[in-house]
Protein backbone atom coordinates (compact mmCIF):
# COMPACT_ATOMS: atom_id res chain seq x y z
CA UNK A 1 0.00 0.00 0.00
CA UNK A 2 1.67 3.23 -0.76
CA UNK A 3 1.48 6.31 1.21
CA UNK A 4 2.15 10.04 -0.14
CA UNK A 5 4.01 11.88 2.07
CA UNK A 6 4.37 15.42 2.74
CA UNK A 7 8.24 16.40 4.26
CA UNK A 8 8.48 19.75 6.21
CA UNK A 9 11.08 22.40 4.27
CA UNK A 10 13.71 21.64 6.45
CA UNK A 11 14.18 18.33 4.33
CA UNK A 12 15.04 20.42 1.57
CA UNK A 13 18.46 20.14 0.93
CA UNK A 14 20.69 22.83 2.11
CA UNK A 15 24.13 23.12 4.03
CA UNK A 16 23.04 21.14 7.00
CA UNK A 17 20.70 18.68 4.99
CA UNK A 18 22.95 15.97 5.18
CA UNK A 19 22.65 15.67 9.13
CA UNK A 20 18.71 16.52 9.06
CA UNK A 21 16.60 13.70 8.44
CA UNK A 22 20.07 11.18 7.96
CA UNK A 23 18.00 7.50 9.68
CA UNK A 24 21.07 6.45 11.90
CA UNK A 25 21.27 10.27 13.47
CA UNK A 26 17.51 9.94 13.48
CA UNK A 27 17.70 6.57 15.63
CA UNK A 28 20.63 7.81 17.50
CA UNK A 29 18.25 10.91 18.29
CA UNK A 30 14.81 9.09 19.44
CA UNK A 31 17.17 5.94 21.36
CA UNK A 32 18.66 9.24 23.55
CA UNK A 33 15.02 10.49 23.82
CA UNK A 34 13.68 6.91 25.30
CA UNK A 35 16.39 6.14 26.87
CA UNK A 36 14.62 8.28 29.69
CA UNK A 37 11.62 6.73 29.71
CA UNK A 38 12.99 3.36 30.06
CA UNK A 39 15.87 4.04 32.55
CA UNK A 40 13.29 5.88 34.69
CA UNK A 41 11.46 2.64 34.86
CA UNK A 42 13.61 0.17 36.63
CA UNK A 43 15.75 3.71 38.72
CA UNK A 44 12.71 4.82 40.71
CA UNK A 45 12.08 1.48 42.66
CA UNK A 46 15.45 1.45 43.89
CA UNK A 47 14.57 5.05 45.31
CA UNK A 48 11.53 4.74 46.88
CA UNK A 49 12.70 3.78 50.00
CA UNK A 50 14.64 6.20 50.31
CA UNK A 51 12.10 8.99 49.24
CA UNK A 52 9.53 7.37 51.79
CA UNK A 53 12.10 8.56 54.94
CA UNK A 54 13.24 11.57 53.54
CA UNK A 55 9.28 12.79 52.68
CA UNK A 56 7.90 10.86 55.83
CA UNK A 57 5.68 8.77 53.15
CA UNK A 58 3.20 5.79 53.59
CA UNK A 59 3.29 2.50 51.71
CA UNK A 60 -0.14 4.00 49.66
CA UNK A 61 1.57 6.98 49.07
CA UNK A 62 5.00 5.12 47.50
CA UNK A 63 2.45 3.01 45.60
CA UNK A 64 1.07 6.17 44.09
CA UNK A 65 4.68 7.12 42.94
CA UNK A 66 4.82 4.50 40.42
CA UNK A 67 0.75 3.84 39.85
CA UNK A 68 0.62 7.70 39.11
CA UNK A 69 3.22 7.67 36.77
CA UNK A 70 2.03 3.96 35.08
CA UNK A 71 -1.95 5.22 34.74
CA UNK A 72 -1.04 8.78 33.42
CA UNK A 73 1.49 6.70 30.41
CA UNK A 74 -1.26 3.98 30.15
CA UNK A 75 -4.10 6.64 29.79
CA UNK A 76 -2.27 8.78 27.68
CA UNK A 77 -0.15 6.35 24.64
CA UNK A 78 -3.03 6.31 22.03
CA UNK A 79 -3.89 9.88 22.56
CA UNK A 80 -0.23 10.82 22.29
CA UNK A 81 0.55 8.89 18.99
CA UNK A 82 -2.10 10.30 17.47
CA UNK A 83 -1.26 14.22 18.61
CA UNK A 84 2.29 12.77 17.10
CA UNK A 85 -0.09 12.02 13.89
CA UNK A 86 -1.63 15.26 13.58
CA UNK A 87 1.24 17.73 14.49
CA UNK A 88 4.43 15.86 13.16
CA UNK A 89 6.41 13.12 15.34
CA UNK A 90 9.33 15.75 15.72
CA UNK A 91 7.26 18.56 17.43
CA UNK A 92 5.67 15.89 19.46
CA UNK A 93 9.06 14.00 20.41
CA UNK A 94 10.80 17.38 21.42
CA UNK A 95 7.90 18.28 23.69
CA UNK A 96 7.82 15.10 25.60
CA UNK A 97 11.72 15.38 26.07
CA UNK A 98 11.88 18.66 27.69
CA UNK A 99 8.75 18.14 29.46
CA UNK A 100 10.09 14.70 30.73
CA UNK A 101 13.65 15.94 31.81
CA UNK A 102 11.46 19.47 33.26
CA UNK A 103 9.32 17.21 35.49
CA UNK A 104 12.08 15.51 36.72
CA UNK A 105 14.16 18.33 38.09
CA UNK A 106 10.76 19.36 39.70
CA UNK A 107 10.38 15.66 41.16
CA UNK A 108 14.10 16.24 42.84
CA UNK A 109 12.87 19.80 43.86
CA UNK A 110 9.70 18.13 45.74
CA UNK A 111 9.28 19.30 49.39
CA UNK A 112 6.60 16.55 49.87
CA UNK A 113 4.95 13.68 48.80
CA UNK A 114 1.83 14.96 47.46
CA UNK A 115 4.25 16.92 45.35
CA UNK A 116 6.35 13.85 44.06
CA UNK A 117 3.15 12.12 43.24
CA UNK A 118 1.79 15.77 41.31
CA UNK A 119 4.73 15.35 38.93
CA UNK A 120 5.48 11.94 38.79
CA UNK A 121 2.10 11.92 36.96
CA UNK A 122 2.97 14.72 34.50
CA UNK A 123 6.67 12.80 34.02
CA UNK A 124 4.11 10.05 32.47
CA UNK A 125 2.32 11.92 30.38
CA UNK A 126 5.40 13.66 28.92
CA UNK A 127 6.89 10.47 28.44
CA UNK A 128 4.02 9.21 26.59
CA UNK A 129 4.64 11.57 24.10
CA UNK A 130 8.08 10.61 23.59
CA UNK A 131 7.47 6.25 23.12
CA UNK A 132 4.98 6.67 19.79
CA UNK A 133 7.02 9.75 18.72
CA UNK A 134 10.01 7.65 18.32
CA UNK A 135 8.31 4.82 16.66
CA UNK A 136 7.01 7.30 14.12
CA UNK A 137 10.09 9.18 13.25
CA UNK A 138 11.68 5.48 12.48
CA UNK A 139 8.90 4.53 10.69
CA UNK A 140 9.33 8.30 8.27
CA UNK A 141 13.10 7.77 8.51
CA UNK A 142 13.69 4.56 7.12
CA UNK A 143 12.51 2.50 4.40
CA UNK A 144 10.63 -0.93 5.54
CA UNK A 145 13.45 -3.67 4.56
CA UNK A 146 15.69 -1.41 7.39
CA UNK A 147 12.98 -0.49 9.75
CA UNK A 148 12.83 -4.31 11.34
CA UNK A 149 16.81 -3.66 12.07
CA UNK A 150 16.43 -0.04 13.28
CA UNK A 151 13.58 -1.06 15.53
CA UNK A 152 16.50 -3.76 17.25
CA UNK A 153 18.52 -1.56 17.68
CA UNK A 154 16.29 1.18 19.00
CA UNK A 155 14.84 -2.11 21.22
CA UNK A 156 18.90 -2.58 22.70
CA UNK A 157 18.64 1.24 23.92
CA UNK A 158 16.10 0.43 26.28
CA UNK A 159 17.05 -3.00 27.00
CA UNK A 160 20.46 -1.32 28.24
CA UNK A 161 18.48 1.86 29.74
CA UNK A 162 16.57 -0.38 31.85
CA UNK A 163 19.59 -3.13 32.77
CA UNK A 164 21.37 0.21 33.89
CA UNK A 165 18.24 1.69 36.51
CA UNK A 166 18.99 -0.87 39.43
CA UNK A 167 22.48 -0.39 39.12
CA UNK A 168 22.66 3.61 38.49
CA UNK A 169 19.76 3.77 40.88
CA UNK A 170 21.88 2.15 43.91
CA UNK A 171 24.66 4.64 43.17
CA UNK A 172 23.15 7.51 42.99
CA UNK A 173 20.93 6.40 46.51
CA UNK A 174 23.74 5.10 48.00
CA UNK A 175 26.62 7.59 47.32
CA UNK A 176 24.83 10.81 46.47
CA UNK A 177 21.06 11.39 47.53
CA UNK A 178 17.61 10.16 45.84
CA UNK A 179 17.14 13.67 43.87
CA UNK A 180 20.10 12.29 42.26
CA UNK A 181 18.03 9.83 40.14
CA UNK A 182 15.65 12.07 38.56
CA UNK A 183 18.46 14.80 37.85
CA UNK A 184 20.54 12.63 35.57
CA UNK A 185 17.43 13.27 33.32
CA UNK A 186 17.67 16.68 33.03
CA UNK A 187 21.83 16.37 30.82
CA UNK A 188 19.67 13.65 28.49
CA UNK A 189 16.97 15.80 28.18
CA UNK A 190 18.99 18.31 26.83
CA UNK A 191 21.06 15.87 24.57
CA UNK A 192 17.49 14.81 23.11
CA UNK A 193 16.98 18.23 22.79
CA UNK A 194 19.81 19.43 20.56
CA UNK A 195 20.31 16.60 18.90
CA UNK A 196 16.35 16.95 17.72
CA UNK A 197 16.58 20.33 16.47
CA UNK A 198 19.61 19.42 14.35
CA UNK A 199 18.77 15.98 12.79
CA UNK A 200 14.80 15.44 13.36
CA UNK A 201 12.51 16.38 10.20
CA UNK A 202 8.99 15.52 10.20
CA UNK A 203 7.72 13.28 7.51
CA UNK A 204 3.53 13.25 7.22
CA UNK A 205 1.20 11.29 5.77
CA UNK A 206 -0.65 13.65 3.42
CA UNK A 207 -3.67 12.26 4.76
CA UNK A 208 -3.48 12.37 8.34
CA UNK A 209 -6.20 13.67 10.17
CA UNK A 210 -6.68 17.51 10.50
CA UNK A 211 -8.71 17.24 13.66
CA UNK A 212 -9.31 15.22 16.97
CA UNK A 213 -11.76 12.98 17.63
CA UNK A 214 -12.35 14.30 21.41
CA UNK A 215 -15.50 12.08 22.56
CA UNK A 216 -13.03 9.08 21.32
CA UNK A 217 -10.27 10.66 23.49
CA UNK A 218 -12.74 10.88 26.54
CA UNK A 219 -13.77 7.02 26.16
CA UNK A 220 -10.75 5.63 25.74
CA UNK A 221 -9.01 7.56 28.53
CA UNK A 222 -11.61 6.80 30.91
CA UNK A 223 -11.32 2.64 29.87
CA UNK A 224 -7.84 2.92 30.60
CA UNK A 225 -8.44 4.64 33.19
CA UNK A 226 -10.50 2.40 34.85
CA UNK A 227 -8.97 -0.88 33.26
CA UNK A 228 -5.25 -0.39 34.61
CA UNK A 229 -6.67 1.54 38.01
CA UNK A 230 -9.24 -1.68 38.95
CA UNK A 231 -5.96 -3.72 37.69
CA UNK A 232 -3.92 -2.21 40.05
CA UNK A 233 -6.37 -2.26 43.16
CA UNK A 234 -7.94 -5.38 42.60
CA UNK A 235 -5.28 -7.05 44.47
CA UNK A 236 -5.89 -5.22 47.88
CA UNK A 237 -9.53 -4.85 47.17
CA UNK A 238 -10.39 -8.58 45.80
CA UNK A 239 -11.23 -9.91 42.74
CA UNK A 240 -15.21 -9.92 43.39
CA UNK A 241 -14.78 -6.80 45.50
CA UNK A 242 -17.93 -4.63 44.00
CA UNK A 243 -15.22 -1.56 43.68
CA UNK A 244 -12.79 -4.03 42.03
CA UNK A 245 -15.61 -5.47 39.37
CA UNK A 246 -17.28 -1.59 39.09
CA UNK A 247 -13.89 -0.49 37.79
CA UNK A 248 -13.16 -3.43 35.40
CA UNK A 249 -16.91 -3.17 34.36
CA UNK A 250 -16.84 0.29 33.36
CA UNK A 251 -14.10 -0.03 31.48
CA UNK A 252 -15.54 -2.78 29.61
CA UNK A 253 -18.44 -0.72 28.84
CA UNK A 254 -16.54 2.50 28.18
CA UNK A 255 -14.47 0.09 25.13
CA UNK A 256 -17.75 -0.94 23.71
CA UNK A 257 -19.59 2.72 23.56
CA UNK A 258 -15.74 3.62 22.12
CA UNK A 259 -15.62 0.93 19.37
CA UNK A 260 -19.25 2.00 18.49
CA UNK A 261 -18.29 5.52 18.31
CA UNK A 262 -14.97 4.67 16.22
CA UNK A 263 -17.54 3.79 13.29
CA UNK A 264 -19.22 7.19 13.42
CA UNK A 265 -16.64 9.78 14.25
CA UNK A 266 -15.49 11.79 10.65
CA UNK A 267 -11.83 11.12 12.25
CA UNK A 268 -11.59 8.37 14.75
CA UNK A 269 -9.21 8.06 17.06
CA UNK A 270 -8.11 4.79 16.22
CA UNK A 271 -10.00 3.52 12.96
CA UNK A 272 -11.52 0.20 13.95
CA UNK A 273 -10.50 -0.46 9.92
CA UNK A 274 -6.88 -1.06 11.65
CA UNK A 275 -7.76 -4.18 13.36
CA UNK A 276 -8.82 -5.66 10.06
CA UNK A 277 -5.52 -7.02 10.01
CA UNK A 278 -4.73 -10.03 10.95
CA UNK A 279 -1.50 -9.86 11.80
CA UNK A 280 -1.38 -6.18 13.46
CA UNK A 281 -4.43 -7.37 15.98
CA UNK A 282 -1.83 -10.60 16.52
CA UNK A 283 0.55 -8.67 17.47
CA UNK A 284 -1.11 -6.28 19.86
CA UNK A 285 -2.14 -9.47 21.69
CA UNK A 286 0.93 -11.17 21.12
CA UNK A 287 2.28 -7.73 23.47
CA UNK A 288 -0.16 -8.39 26.11
CA UNK A 289 0.81 -11.81 26.75
CA UNK A 290 4.58 -11.07 26.21
CA UNK A 291 4.03 -8.60 28.86
CA UNK A 292 1.96 -10.44 31.11
CA UNK A 293 4.38 -12.96 31.58
CA UNK A 294 7.30 -10.93 31.40
CA UNK A 295 6.54 -8.04 33.80
CA UNK A 296 4.25 -10.58 35.78
CA UNK A 297 7.09 -12.97 36.43
CA UNK A 298 9.96 -10.70 37.02
CA UNK A 299 8.14 -8.68 39.52
CA UNK A 300 9.00 -11.67 41.93
CA UNK A 301 12.66 -11.81 40.89
CA UNK A 302 13.87 -9.01 43.01
CA UNK A 303 12.48 -9.67 45.52
CA UNK A 304 13.59 -12.95 45.20
CA UNK A 305 17.45 -11.74 45.26
CA UNK A 306 17.46 -9.20 47.64
CA UNK A 307 14.87 -10.69 50.60
CA UNK A 308 15.46 -14.39 50.03
CA UNK A 309 19.24 -14.49 49.29
CA UNK A 310 19.88 -11.36 51.06
CA UNK A 311 21.35 -8.92 48.19
CA UNK A 312 21.60 -5.25 48.51
CA UNK A 313 19.70 -3.82 45.36
CA UNK A 314 23.06 -3.35 43.48
CA UNK A 315 24.09 -6.63 43.87
CA UNK A 316 20.61 -7.77 42.51
CA UNK A 317 21.25 -5.50 39.41
CA UNK A 318 23.97 -7.50 38.15
CA UNK A 319 23.11 -10.54 39.04
CA UNK A 320 19.95 -9.62 36.32
CA UNK A 321 22.51 -8.59 34.33
CA UNK A 322 22.75 -12.32 31.91
CA UNK A 323 18.86 -11.32 31.05
CA UNK A 324 19.52 -7.49 30.30
CA UNK A 325 22.57 -8.13 28.98
CA UNK A 326 21.04 -10.86 26.57
CA UNK A 327 18.49 -8.34 25.76
CA UNK A 328 20.75 -5.56 24.88
CA UNK A 329 23.02 -7.96 22.27
CA UNK A 330 19.53 -9.76 21.28
CA UNK A 331 17.63 -6.68 19.96
CA UNK A 332 19.82 -5.81 17.13
CA UNK A 333 20.41 -9.24 16.39
CA UNK A 334 16.53 -9.96 15.91
CA UNK A 335 16.50 -7.29 13.55
CA UNK A 336 18.81 -8.50 11.51
CA UNK A 337 17.36 -11.60 11.30
CA UNK A 338 13.64 -10.52 11.46
CA UNK A 339 14.88 -8.58 7.88
CA UNK A 340 16.05 -11.78 6.67
CA UNK A 341 13.35 -14.21 7.51
CA UNK A 342 10.47 -12.07 8.81
CA UNK A 343 9.31 -12.17 12.01
CA UNK A 344 6.85 -15.33 12.15
CA UNK A 345 9.75 -17.92 12.46
CA UNK A 346 12.38 -15.74 15.33
CA UNK A 347 8.38 -14.56 17.37
CA UNK A 348 6.81 -18.22 17.87
CA UNK A 349 10.92 -19.47 18.46
CA UNK A 350 11.33 -16.31 21.61
CA UNK A 351 8.39 -17.32 22.88
CA UNK A 352 8.98 -21.45 23.29
CA UNK A 353 12.31 -20.02 24.73
CA UNK A 354 10.55 -17.69 26.87
CA UNK A 355 8.44 -20.65 28.20
CA UNK A 356 11.29 -22.74 28.46
CA UNK A 357 12.89 -19.89 30.84
CA UNK A 358 10.07 -19.17 32.45
CA UNK A 359 9.39 -23.44 33.66
CA UNK A 360 13.43 -23.24 34.41
CA UNK A 361 12.48 -20.71 36.76
CA UNK A 362 9.57 -22.19 38.47
CA UNK A 363 12.24 -24.70 39.69
CA UNK A 364 14.18 -22.24 41.68
CA UNK A 365 14.50 -22.79 45.80
CA UNK A 366 15.63 -20.85 48.55
CA UNK A 367 19.60 -22.22 47.64
CA UNK A 368 19.93 -21.92 43.87
CA UNK A 369 23.68 -20.53 43.02
CA UNK A 370 24.18 -18.10 40.81
CA UNK A 371 25.01 -19.94 38.39
CA UNK A 372 21.69 -21.86 37.79
CA UNK A 373 19.61 -18.50 37.92
CA UNK A 374 22.38 -16.52 35.13
CA UNK A 375 21.18 -19.66 33.28
CA UNK A 376 17.72 -18.92 33.41
CA UNK A 377 17.62 -15.45 33.37
CA UNK A 378 20.13 -15.26 29.85
CA UNK A 379 17.56 -17.59 28.40
CA UNK A 380 14.66 -15.21 29.34
CA UNK A 381 16.55 -12.86 27.50
CA UNK A 382 17.05 -14.52 24.31
CA UNK A 383 13.55 -15.64 24.03
CA UNK A 384 12.10 -11.94 24.49
CA UNK A 385 14.36 -10.25 22.17
CA UNK A 386 12.82 -11.34 18.74
CA UNK A 387 9.59 -10.92 20.24
CA UNK A 388 9.82 -7.51 21.63
CA UNK A 389 11.34 -6.63 18.04
CA UNK A 390 9.12 -8.42 15.74
CA UNK A 391 6.19 -7.84 17.99
CA UNK A 392 7.05 -3.89 17.34
CA UNK A 393 7.83 -4.03 14.00
CA UNK A 394 4.28 -6.26 13.40
CA UNK A 395 2.39 -3.84 14.96
CA UNK A 396 3.72 -0.50 13.22
CA UNK A 397 5.09 -1.54 10.13
CA UNK A 398 1.51 -3.03 8.98
CA UNK A 399 0.09 0.13 10.04
CA UNK A 400 -0.61 2.81 7.59
CA UNK A 401 1.60 5.87 7.81
CA UNK A 402 -0.80 8.18 8.69
CA UNK A 403 -1.47 6.24 11.98
CA UNK A 404 2.03 5.03 12.63
CA UNK A 405 1.73 7.00 16.00
CA UNK A 406 -1.44 5.37 17.09
CA UNK A 407 0.05 2.29 16.46
CA UNK A 408 3.15 3.13 18.75
CA UNK A 409 0.50 4.34 20.94
CA UNK A 410 -0.84 1.17 20.71
CA UNK A 411 2.31 -0.96 20.98
CA UNK A 412 3.26 0.37 24.32
CA UNK A 413 -0.29 0.88 25.69
CA UNK A 414 -0.73 -3.14 25.01
CA UNK A 415 2.75 -3.47 26.94
CA UNK A 416 1.54 -1.22 29.52
CA UNK A 417 -2.01 -3.53 30.03
CA UNK A 418 -0.11 -7.04 29.88
CA UNK A 419 2.51 -5.71 32.27
CA UNK A 420 -0.24 -4.49 34.76
CA UNK A 421 -2.31 -7.68 34.40
CA UNK A 422 0.97 -9.72 34.57
CA UNK A 423 1.70 -7.95 38.22
CA UNK A 424 -1.61 -8.30 39.30
CA UNK A 425 -2.95 -11.78 38.60
CA UNK A 426 0.54 -13.72 39.29
CA UNK A 427 0.64 -11.57 42.06
CA UNK A 428 -2.86 -12.87 43.13
CA UNK A 429 -1.73 -16.54 42.16
CA UNK A 430 1.28 -16.42 44.47
CA UNK A 431 -0.41 -14.69 47.59
CA UNK A 432 -2.55 -17.54 47.36
CA UNK A 433 -0.07 -19.95 47.43
CA UNK A 434 2.20 -17.88 50.34
CA UNK A 435 -0.72 -17.51 52.47
CA UNK A 436 -1.81 -21.66 52.31
CA UNK A 437 1.60 -22.31 52.61
CA UNK A 438 2.99 -20.58 55.44
CA UNK A 439 0.83 -22.10 58.35
CA UNK A 440 2.26 -25.50 58.30
CA UNK A 441 6.17 -24.37 57.23
CA UNK A 442 5.29 -21.91 60.27
CA UNK A 443 4.33 -24.60 62.71
CA UNK A 444 6.61 -27.21 61.92
CA UNK A 445 9.83 -24.50 62.63
CA UNK A 446 8.38 -23.13 65.41
CA UNK A 447 6.04 -25.61 67.19
CA UNK A 448 3.39 -22.87 67.43
CA UNK A 449 0.73 -22.25 64.89
CA UNK A 450 0.76 -19.25 62.85
CA UNK A 451 -0.53 -16.31 65.01
CA UNK A 452 -3.99 -14.95 64.14
CA UNK A 453 -5.07 -11.34 63.51
CA UNK A 454 -3.37 -8.60 62.55
CA UNK A 455 -0.12 -9.90 63.39
CA UNK A 456 -0.62 -13.06 61.60
CA UNK A 457 -1.77 -10.57 58.48
CA UNK A 458 1.15 -8.93 58.72
CA UNK A 459 3.63 -11.65 58.67
CA UNK A 460 1.52 -13.32 55.39
CA UNK A 461 2.09 -10.00 53.41
CA UNK A 462 5.49 -9.95 54.76
CA UNK A 463 5.93 -13.62 53.34
CA UNK A 464 4.44 -12.88 50.15
CA UNK A 465 7.44 -10.07 49.40
CA UNK A 466 10.10 -13.24 51.07
CA UNK A 467 10.67 -10.54 54.07
CA UNK A 468 11.24 -13.01 57.20
CA UNK A 469 10.54 -11.68 60.82
CA UNK A 470 13.57 -10.10 62.62
CA UNK A 471 14.69 -11.88 65.73
CA UNK A 472 13.46 -9.06 67.52
CA UNK A 473 9.98 -9.49 66.48
CA UNK A 474 9.61 -13.22 67.58
CA UNK A 475 10.82 -11.79 71.35
CA UNK A 476 14.11 -11.29 72.96
CA UNK A 477 14.36 -14.99 74.07
CA UNK A 478 13.67 -16.69 70.65
CA UNK A 479 16.34 -19.43 70.40
CA UNK A 480 18.61 -18.87 67.26
CA UNK A 481 17.24 -22.35 65.95
CA UNK A 482 13.89 -21.42 65.95
CA UNK A 483 14.69 -17.70 64.43
CA UNK A 484 16.39 -19.43 61.75
CA UNK A 485 13.45 -21.69 61.21
CA UNK A 486 10.93 -19.23 60.82
CA UNK A 487 13.27 -17.36 58.18
CA UNK A 488 13.11 -20.67 56.29
CA UNK A 489 10.03 -21.30 56.48
CA UNK A 490 8.78 -17.40 55.16
CA UNK A 491 11.76 -17.74 52.44
CA UNK A 492 10.22 -21.28 51.21
CA UNK A 493 6.93 -20.32 51.69
CA UNK A 494 7.65 -17.16 48.76
CA UNK A 495 9.67 -19.86 46.41
CA UNK A 496 6.94 -21.93 46.20
CA UNK A 497 4.51 -18.95 45.51
CA UNK A 498 7.32 -17.58 42.77
CA UNK A 499 7.10 -21.11 40.95
CA UNK A 500 3.18 -21.98 40.92
CA UNK A 501 3.40 -18.33 39.21
CA UNK A 502 6.38 -18.99 36.62
CA UNK A 503 4.50 -22.02 35.93
CA UNK A 504 0.89 -19.57 34.86
CA UNK A 505 3.77 -16.98 33.40
CA UNK A 506 4.92 -19.95 31.38
CA UNK A 507 1.42 -21.46 29.89
CA UNK A 508 0.73 -17.58 28.78
CA UNK A 509 3.78 -17.53 27.03
CA UNK A 510 3.50 -20.78 25.46
CA UNK A 511 -0.43 -19.46 24.39
CA UNK A 512 1.65 -16.33 23.01
CA UNK A 513 3.69 -18.72 20.64
CA UNK A 514 0.88 -19.84 19.59
CA UNK A 515 -0.47 -15.93 18.40
CA UNK A 516 3.00 -15.84 16.74
CA UNK A 517 2.39 -17.82 13.96
CA UNK A 518 -0.24 -15.39 12.91
CA UNK A 519 2.22 -12.50 12.24
CA UNK A 520 3.88 -11.48 8.95
CA UNK A 521 5.87 -8.23 8.28
CA UNK A 522 4.71 -4.92 7.47
CA UNK A 523 2.65 -4.73 4.24
CA UNK A 524 3.23 -0.64 4.43
CA UNK A 525 5.27 1.30 2.85
CA UNK A 526 8.02 3.50 5.26
CA UNK A 527 7.47 6.01 3.69
CA UNK A 528 10.39 7.96 1.64
CA UNK A 529 13.29 5.94 0.57
CA UNK A 530 16.20 7.34 1.74
CA UNK A 531 19.65 6.37 1.25
CA UNK A 532 21.59 4.47 3.86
Amino acid sequence: MSQSVVIDKEAAPSAGGRLRGHPWLTLLTVAVGVMMVALDGTVVAIANPAIAKDLNATPSDIQWVTSGYLLALAVFLITAGKIGDRFGHKTTFLVGAVGFAATSAAIGFAGSIQQVILFRVLQGLFGALLQPAALGLLRGAFPAEKLNMAIGIWGGVIGASTAAGPIVGGLLVEHVNWESVFYINIPVGVIALVLGLLVLKDVRAENAAKSFDVPGIVLLSGAMFMLVWGIIKAPGWGWGDPATLLFLGGALLALVFFAVWQKYAKEPLVPLSLFRSVPLSAGTLLMVLMAFAFFGGIFFVTFYLQNVHGMAPVDAGVHLLPMTGMMIVGAPVAGFLIGKVGPRIPIVGGMVLTTAAMLGMSTLDVDSGTGVMSLWFLLMGLGLSPVMVGATDVIVGNAPLELSGVAGGLQQAAMQVGGSLGTAVLGAVMASKVTGALPGKWQAATGQPLPGGPEGELLKQGAQLGIAPKASDLGPNTPDTVVQGVADAVHSSFVSGMGVAFVVAAVVALAAAGLGLLTRRGVNESGPAVHI
